[in-house]
């Protein structure tokens, strides 16, 4: 069984991660959703002001890939994130965007230390929360976040506005 090293995601690992944003997207049934280019992705993960982050699991620190099913992966999963702030706590908290581990590493472990070194990282910080979403359906995912501890917060809806119902209320600044 091949030992993961988990680390802060690197430039070079920008391909692979959206690699596996795409396997994702297919995974939660939206496999036409993904508009993220690489470039997109390098300039959020590591342009001047990077305000959202990465942790990979590196099947590889050396960086001699492996070969599964033919071409070239290294990385077996990894958690996007950003920081969030609790003005009842005020402190920063951390807010998984996406956990993803591949299918042929599923069951090893590897969301847990994914979630421990998020974990980790809101307790070496002082921040007071880690937090995400999960959709309803996935059990697999919710066992994980069970497993960890993790509680759903029931009293809060989540809401989005985007389309044109994000054009629409961004024109009625000019109108006031």
């Amino acid at each position: 069984m091949t030992r993961h090293t988990i680390r802060p995601a690197r430039p070079e690992d920008v391909a692979e991660i959206l690699e596996m944003i795409h396997e994702l997207a297919v995974y939660e049934q939206e496999p036409d959703a993904v508009k993220t280019t690489a470039a997109q992705l390098h300039e959020t993960l590591f342009g001047d002001s990077p305000a959202v982050f990465a942790h990979v699991a590196d099947a590889d620190p050396a960086g001699d890939a492996a070969t599964e099913n033919g071409s070239e992966q290294r990385l077996a999963g990894f958690a996007i994130w950003f920081l969030t702030y609790s003005t009842w706590e005020g402190v920063h908290g951390i807010h998984l965007e996406d956990l993803y581990v591949r299918p042929s590493t599923r069951g090893s472990g590897l969301g847990r230390r994914l979630m421990a070194t998020l974990a980790a990282e809101c307790d070496a910080h002082g921040y007071a929360r880690l937090e995400w979403k999960v959709l309803k359906w996935n059990e697999l995912a919710l066992g994980l976040y069970r497993s960890v501890g993790g509680q759903p917060q029931d009293e809060w809806d989540v809401y989005r506005l985007d389309g044109d119902a994000l054009n629409s209320l961004a024109e009625t600044v000019s109108a006031t």
